[in-house]
């Protein structure tokens, strides 16, 4: 079962962990059907916009907690758009426009069920804050550099969700394959069972999340990205990239709703341990 701990930061002030639900009438209430009355709300109007939702910790996936504690359907009510991996460690996730796809560790992308599990992940409703032009950025290392120029005039210490749209001159993506128990480490995971795709000249885009300096315990600090191809059949964890046109639409957030999972892996990891350098190889294969 998941045991859920809500945090949610909004400039340093804790905030509530309720969850609104719209559209829906409350237990002994009748839904308002009188004439001229509002529409219900969608789920995702219903929900708060400003808030980057997370599955677990990143340093407790380092440690090999690979069960998945959130099912796709659940993590669709807190977000249309994100990234994340699968129970097992099985492969990317690349979530966009309200659907949740896997990256494999085989090359083959596949859309799945509600009823898949995830053991982490942070996605959101992609609100367009601004949009940058990020046409001609050679490398993935100058992509990253315009998207720190405007955060640093945005705030630093807000969480950011952005996706990419345009054409790619080149993506370097890696996936890996579902682990059996006992689980190893994620390093150990990656340096047996990852794969990794060169693609060229492809349409598709990138989904990213960027993490504050003061979230290192939760998450990687920075920008961490995945990247699915518009025909849906390739994809991964972004390694490096040069763009040819394309746009990124950038969604500043201020506030950070955080799952906790209740696996025995997870209540018996010491987490005072630093885990810095076993994250930084996970994400960038170095």
């Amino acid at each position: 079962m998941l045991r859920k701990s809500v945090t949610s930061v909004l400039a340093g002030a804790v905030l509530t962990g309720a969850i609104a639900l719209g559209g829906c009438a409350q237990p002994g209430t009748q839904a308002n059907t009188q004439s001229g009355a509002q529409p219900a709300e969608s789920a995702s109007e219903a929900q708060n916009h400003e808030v980057l939702y997370q599955v677990s910790l990143l340093q407790s996936l380092t440690e090999g907690d690979f069960e998945g504690s959130v099912a796709v359907g659940e993590l669709k009510k807190h977000g249309d758009t994100g990234i994340g991996t699968f129970d097992g460690l099985d492969g990317e996730l690349v979530m966009l426009d309200g659907k949740v796809w896997q990256a494999a560790g085989d090359g083959s992308v596949n859309l799945m069920e509600d009823t898949a599990t995830i053991p982490f992940g942070n996605v959101t409703f992609l609100d367009s804050d601004e949009t940058l032009d990020v046409s001609g950025a050679a490398s993935f290392e100058a992509l990253l550099k315009q998207l720190d120029g405007r955060v640093a005039e945005l705030g630093v210490n807000n969480f950011y969700a952005v996706r990419i749209d345009g054409t790619f001159d080149k993506m370097n993506v890696r996936s890996e394959h579902k682990q059996k128990k006992p689980y190893p480490t994620i390093v150990d995971a990656l340096a047996a069972d990852q794969t990794f795709f060169n693609l060229e000249k492809v349409e598709g885009s990138m989904v990213g999340v960027y993490c504050p300096p003061y979230a290192s315990s939760m998450n990687s600090v920075g920008w961490h990205f995945h990247f699915v191809t518009a025909d849906r059949k390739q994809g991964g964890h972004v390694l490096d990239c040069a763009v040819g046109k394309a746009t990124a639409t950038i969604d500043k957030t201020k506030e950070f709703d955080l799952a906790l999972p209740g696996s025995q892996k997870f209540e018996s990891t010491d987490f005072t341990v630093d885990r810095t350098a076993d994250v930084k190889k996970a994400e960038t294969n170095e």
